[in-house]
């Protein structure tokens, strides 16, 4: 019942109003891009979501153009300094993920759920990896509120196939606060989660009757 019909209802109510509210915040951040360096506000890359199905996914550009990638002397600037001073500040805030909220709302997306992952990714999961496949790919995650970058591949797809076997929603209200612990108090903590899961989902469920 949640996983089916709840969960989308709470995507399509939480992202159209945080489209609303956050209407203004993507028009200052539209202009401060544009100011900051020359080409589109946002990147577009197509990515593998729900049952293998493609989509583009969006985001407010952090690095500079292909165009824009090269020095005087003609050699290629390196990708880890193509990264602009917004986008720096965009990626290390996260707020380069906003305009993922209108991939919510047409339903390739969910607030909660495995990354959006690439075509070649994808070529190399194995039979139990393409389980992370069974859900729409999410903002935020399992994998996110665990380490985030921290974790190698490998650890990431682990925490999203655990949270596709266990969705709940008592479980995605945790990664939902959580995520929001580690973005504004900068918190590197991981997210303990249990090997027992029905473990786990009761520890959440006396946390949210105290």
């Amino acid at each position: 019942m949640y996983k089916n019909f709840i969960k989308r209802f709470i995507d399509i109510v939480l992202s159209l109003i945080s489209i609303v509210v956050l209407l203004p915040l993507f028009l200052i951040i539209s202009i401060v891009i544009k100011i900051d360096s020359k080409g589109p506000v946002f990147f577009s890359q197509t990515r593998i979501g729900k049952k293998q199905q493609m989509f583009t996914v969006h985001k407010f550009r952090s690095m500079l153009t292909y165009e824009e990638s090269f020095l005087p002397n003609g050699k290629e600037i390196p990708n880890n300094e193509r990264v602009t001073r917004v986008g720096k500040f965009l990626r290390n805030t996260s707020l380069d993920e906003l305009p993922q909220l209108f991939n919510i709302l047409k339903g390739e997306m969910s607030l909660i759920g495995p990354r959006p992952t690439l075509e070649y990714q994808v070529k190399r999961y194995n039979d139990r990896q393409f389980k992370r496949l069974d859900v729409r790919p999410g903002l935020t995650g399992l994998a996110q509120v665990n380490g985030r970058n921290q974790l190698t591949w490998e650890q990431k797809i682990n925490f999203d196939i655990e949270y596709v076997e266990h969705i709940s929603f008592l479980l995605d209200l945790r990664i939902f606060l959580k995520t929001f612990s580690v973005l504004f108090k900068k918190e590197v903590n991981e997210f303990q989660y249990h090997d027992n899961l029905s473990q786990h989902e009761g520890s959440i469920i006396e946390d949210v009757n105290k």
